[in-house]
């Protein structure tokens, strides 16, 4: 996909710990030297995307469907094959992710090459690092701050697992407990390019099934996680405090979308990284179902940031939000039956704290009429799911699930719940779909933005109306809809849509703050709108 996949680093080219021997490493001789023999198939595919042109950024549902069409040693059984694709740009800047989905366990990664590429000894070691770290997801290792929440849990390392010396921290990540200093340099000067001693236990000896390719789920399967994990600090001396919020009630069948908010106790200022979006997996949510058992939420794909990103919030500026549709994941759906529902989540601070939500509840109903029924079941297939997850997708692998949203448009229009099928189908044909095909060419859908215009326009209306979407999604698709609109070749109603935007959110009577970002978000929209 454009790009040159990574070779060999040789680990002497920078400094390293004293301690670790000089040598020339590729990713089959760093497993190697865990125990793991990796062979390749014998053959790299070379994909032509001449077709795309400029357009050299992949999206998650791309991705997606060029994993489900293009994998041709998959089956769904555990085999030890896998398969990795290197990617030029993720259209989030990601340096890697890790698809896991039933039907599909672990059974690939991407890396993408504009954000670790060179020459350079930096760039190779990154290299290295990153397709280690990927490879490593699909074995089933986790992140080294997650592994108490896998089944069963593993024993954390140093400071939360932050201070774990491992393929599987991030390096802007790494603290180790004080005095010791933290972050890239460090972690870089004392890394001996290796797997802890509890993760190599875990490649030589895991079960066979927690350890092979399409075996069981990330973490092991849909299990329950220990309740205790996410009850009360003690003590917390963050600085920060962590909330989430929803509807109260959901109708059945309606997808689940929780806002997640970071703001500080310290209005002295308080640094603090911005990843709170689960699938980012800083931030972990546990769902406590009506049966009582109690699950964690886990992401479809798993983006892996390892970039730094960070703000000071203070007075003026004292909370950051984020929305995440957390109704369908690796597991399947989570809200599936009616009944009441507790939220819970932690947020993995920069020096390791753990932050604690308080509880948030929520209520599934159940179907009133048998047209809220058959609406809700419409919306309960795995497709259906995976493409809310997506946000839309030409995928063939998803043909059922965009029948199904189609039938709700067809036969159901005016149902309170078709307002998320126009806003999956809405961005969907905003975008040119980029589709891998058999013969290892990317073939190109261009976007359909008069299509996406009528769709977008109806999901505005309607959560304007208070009857929609929530604010943040309602951002993204006004968003979205004045790029429709700049692709129809009416620049004027693309301005008029983000002012619309700033008129929407100004009823809503938002906290200072969060309005005045608003308003500058939307004037560097138009700015870039003008571009051509």
């Amino acid at each position: 996909m454009g790009t040159v996949p990574f070779v060999s680093y040789n680990t002497g080219s920078l400094p390293q710990p004293p301690n670790s021997p000089s040598r020339q490493l590729t990713v089959s001789k760093a497993y190697a030297e865990a125990g793991i023999e990796l062979q390749t198939a014998g053959f790299t595919n070379i994909v032509d995307t001449s077709a795309s042109g400029t357009d050299t950024k992949w999206s998650d549902s791309e991705l997606h469907a060029a994993m489900v069409s293009n994998f041709s040693l998959w089956e769904n059984v555990p085999q030890w094959k896998v398969y990795l694709i290197v990617a030029t740009s993720h259209v989030d800047g990601w340096r890697g992710i890790m698809y896991d989905q039933q039907g599909f366990q672990r059974q690939g990664c991407a890396v993408f090459y504009d954000a670790i590429q060179g020459t350079d000894a930096a760039r190779q070691r990154a290299q290295l690092r990153t397709y280690v770290h990927e490879l490593g997801h699909c074995f089933n290792l986790l992140h080294s701050w997650q592994k108490d929440l896998a089944d069963p849990p593993a024993p954390l390392g140093p400071n939360g697992g932050l201070g774990d010396l491992s393929w599987m921290n991030y390096v802007q990540n790494y603290q180790p407990p004080p005095p010791a200093p933290g972050g890239e340099a460090a972690y870089w000067a004392n890394f001996p390019f290796q797997f802890t001693d509890d993760e190599i236990i875990h490649l030589r000896h895991a079960f066979y099934r927690n350890i092979t390719f399409g075996g069981n789920a990330f973490g092991v399967g849909a299990a329950e996680i220990a309740s205790e994990e996410f009850a009360d600090r003690t003590e917390d001396n963050s600085g920060l405090k962590l909330e989430l919020r929803s509807k109260d009630v959901y109708a059945y069948g309606e997808p689940v979308v929780a806002e997640i908010k970071l703001s500080t106790t310290d209005l002295r200022g308080k640094r603090a990284h911005s990843y709170l979006h689960p699938d980012d997996e800083m931030v972990q949510i546990a769902i406590r179902k009506p049966s009582g058992s109690t699950v964690l939420y886990r992401p479809m794909i798993e983006h892996c940031v390892d970039e730094a990103k960070s703000v000071v919030l203070t007075a003026e500026h004292p909370a950051i939000y984020d929305s995440a549709y957390i109704g369908y994941g690796k597991d399947g759906f989570y809200f599936d039956q009616p009944g009441a529902y507790q939220l819970r989540a932690i947020y993995i601070a920069q020096d390791g704290s753990r932050v604690v939500s308080p509880t948030h509840n929520l209520q599934v109903r159940s179907p009133h009429t048998a047209t809220d029924e058959e609406v809700g079941e419409l919306f309960m297939g795995d497709e259906q799911g995976q493409l809310l997850k997506l946000l839309g997708s030409d995928s063939d692998a998803l043909k059922q699930g965009n029948e199904a949203l189609d039938l709700v448009l067809d036969k159901h229009a005016e149902h309170p719940l078709a307002v998320f099928a126009r806003l999956v189908k809405g961005i969907n044909a905003q975008r040119t779909f980029k589709k891998l095909a058999v013969d290892k060419v990317v073939k190109v859908r261009a976007a359909k933005p008069q299509e996406s215009v009528s769709l977008l326009s109806s999901v505005v209306d309607d959560s304007t109306a208070e009857k929609g979407v929530d604010n943040i999604t309602l951002n993204l698709a006004m968003r979205r809809l004045a790029s429709a609109h700049k692709e129809t070749g009416d620049l004027e109603k693309a301005e008029a849509t983000m002012d619309k935007m700033v008129d929407v959110f100004e009823q809503k009577q938002l906290k200072p703050y969060i309005l005045q970002q608003i308003t500058a978000d939307a004037e560097v929209e138009k700015a870039v709108l003008k571009q051509a």
